[in-house]
């Protein structure tokens, strides 16, 4: 068989992570040439003159035209932060070149915080990959299944199981028959709900194939073609050959959360949780620079208050 490149690329390696931002001053100028590529620009006016100047140790910019003042993270993710850049870099690091996910317990350690700020830290940034991929949209031949997360607790089993939450998995193909783009989103399996989420989703000409849920028979309506295939459950259903991609992903993205995290609230935080795998999965082809799209985002991020990441996502 042979070697998968996009499995076995380097990536950045800690040697070079630390050369590149391993000081306070270099993950400043590293935010500043992200947030303004091209000199500074005012995020009031847009104006480009200005004076910049030193109070308590921070530097900040003064637009000459109205007069705002700002300062390099302000308006974004970063915004009011009591830690180092170099901290919220390496959190960056870790979420981007770990193979599965990092919880926030192995980033308290990592980054040497208490649990609250490592929380806090690695649900900021996944909020910045969900809405990175809020609007993406496949086409083309779109592999499409239903799933669940979560439901260990006691109670009744299966669809209608109070305790979990059930998502839908699209994987976009290519002509050879590998997968390009994934999408994963929690929602109801009721038609109208389907149909809602696959004009979100969906391109116009796409070609979709899905079990026989259904939920799915609304699909139709909204992409050129659609095949259902009735297959039942069970073993000869998760290894048909028309669904290789969206089971092998829907297994990678369980084996993930299950062998990272030992209780996650999906009721609350699903989107977020799936937006991550998301993320990764759609931007695997150059881990190297993985790290600075993500601190591009983040730059380009409304700031996201802790009361506000703890609020329930809306799921019914």
């Amino acid at each position: 068989m042979p070697m998968n490149r996009v499995q076995f690329q380097k990536g950045l390696s800690l040697a070079e992570f630390l050369a590149q931002y391993g000081r306070e001053e270099q993950c400043e100028a590293a935010l500043e040439a992200l947030r303004w590529p091209e000199d500074f620009r005012c995020p009031a006016c847009g104006g480009a003159h200005h004076t910049a100047f030193e109070r308590s140790g921070r530097k900040y910019w003064q637009c000459g035209h109205c007069r705002k003042q700002t300062t390099l993270t302000a308006g974004t993710i970063f915004e009011a932060t009591k830690l180092p850049l170099s901290t919220w870099f390496l959190a960056m690091y870790l979420l981007t070149q770990a193979k599965n996910n990092v919880s926030a317990l192995e980033l308290m350690r990592h980054l040497g915080v208490c649990y609250r700020t490592a929380w806090l830290v690695k649900h900021k940034l996944i909020q910045v990959m969900a809405e990175q991929e809020a609007d993406r949209q496949l086409t083309g031949r779109v592999e499409i299944d239903d799933a669940y997360l979560g439901g260990e607790r006691s109670g009744k089993r299966g669809r209608g199981c109070e305790n979990k939450v059930s998502f839908v998995m699209a994987v976009q193909t290519t002509d050879d028959g590998h997968p390009w783009f994934v999408r994963l989103d929690p929602l109801p399996f009721t038609q109208q709900a389907i149909a809602d989420w696959a004009q979100r989703a969906l391109a116009p000409s796409t070609y979709a194939l899905t079990d026989g849920l259904s939920g799915f028979r609304s699909v139709h309506q909204v992409i050129a073609g659609h095949q259902r295939l009735i297959l039942g459950s069970g073993r000869p259903s998760a290894q048909h050959p028309a669904f290789r991609w969206v089971n092998t992903l829907l297994s990678n993205l369980k084996t993930a959360l299950s062998g990272t995290y030992h209780a996650i609230k999906f009721r609350k935080y699903a989107k977020r949780y799936l937006a991550e795998f998301q993320y990764r999965f759609n931007r695997r082809f150059d881990l190297k620079i993985l790290l600075r799209r993500l601190a591009r985002a983040a730059m380009l991020t409304q700031p996201r208050a802790e009361w506000r990441l703890r609020l329930a996502d809306v799921h019914r």
